[in-house]
């Protein structure tokens, strides 16, 4: 377990800062509100049933299955990486990914993994988004980029 305290830290660390900032917004974004904040960037509530940038609406459970297939994949491969930050990596997109997998199964919607993603980041020129998105695209990239420099130094 050692090996993994801090993939553990830092993925409970975004699972609980996605599910208050959306539980933050669901509470003040109500009836279409809106918070322009600077330049483009604006807070609004967007309730997404499909994938990335909304994405196949409505097969919101066959992506859950298919996130849930991704995380044991992550986790599998995570356990053989030496790299503690690559673990850390590896927490963070668990931590955002199960996020997202909350809000499916714990919102209100439609059977299993029915409900929702709450997205409320919105830059008006990029789809809306969470701060379980962003860890998920942030993570992936942070293990690309440990890799790439891996085999740099090869």
């Amino acid at each position: 377990m050692a090996p993994w305290r801090g993939a553990l830290l830092a993925g409970t660390s975004v699972l609980l800062l996605d599910q208050l900032t959306k539980w933050w917004a669901v509470a003040n974004l109500d009836s279409g509100r809106m918070i322009d904040l600077v330049w483009t960037l604006r807070l609004r509530t967007v309730f997404n049933t499909g994938a990335a940038f909304s994405q196949g609406e409505g097969l919101g459970p066959i992506f859950a299955v298919l996130i849930l297939a991704v995380v044991a994949l992550l986790v599998r491969l995570g356990a053989k990486a030496d790299d503690p930050g690559a673990r850390i990596c590896v927490g963070v997109i668990i931590g955002g990914a199960f996020g997202n997998l909350a809000d499916r199964a714990f919102r209100a919607g439609d059977g299993f993994f029915g409900g929702a993603v709450v997205d409320f980041i919105d830059f008006q020129w990029w789809p809306v988004f969470n701060v379980a998105d962003s860890a998920i695209v942030v993570g992936g990239g942070l293990i690309v980029g440990r890799g790439m420099r891996a085999e740099a130094s090869r």
